[in-house]
């Protein structure tokens, strides 16, 4: 049995996405990082599945033989903490998250609290160096 991958570029609206965030905080914190990643992207952000809003997109292929579409890079504005979305896999971003502020981190996610808590020069080199490692490794 293939399986399905469930996040998906979708047609919805980021806008009307950002708007249905109940924290104001939360939601201040969506706009500022929906301009800090177009800008460090050039991309449109889309909506990839019910609540990630990615920024550009790569075709994968494990060797499994699993494929599919994934955003460059995103982020999800979630109810505890707001996850970014990085490169899987690229392990030139220790050296970056050293001087980025508050966070934890998952396999692929960086979680913040509020962009308050993070220096914003870093996140853009994050954002270009996830994008270049990806487009590096998947042409």
């Amino acid at each position: 049995m293939a399986y399905e991958c469930k996040t998906k570029e979708t047609e919805h609206s980021v806008i009307e996405f950002i708007e249905l965030i109940p924290n104001e905080k939360k939601k201040a914190d969506a706009y500022q990082l929906l301009d800090i990643f177009t800008e460090a992207t050039g991309y449109t952000a889309k909506m990839w599945g019910s609540s990630i809003i990615g920024f550009g997109f790569y075709h994968y292929r494990y060797a499994s033989g699993h494929e599919g579409d994934a955003p460059l890079v995103g982020f999800s504005p979630r109810k505890a903490k707001i996850s970014l979305y990085f490169a899987p896999g690229d392990e030139a971003r220790g050296e970056l998250l050293k001087r980025f502020g508050k966070h934890t981190t998952g396999k692929a996610c960086v979680y913040i609290n509020k962009v308050a808590d993070i220096d914003i020069d870093v996140l853009k080199g994050l954002i270009h160096q996830s994008v270049d490692f990806l487009k590096r490794i998947y042409r």
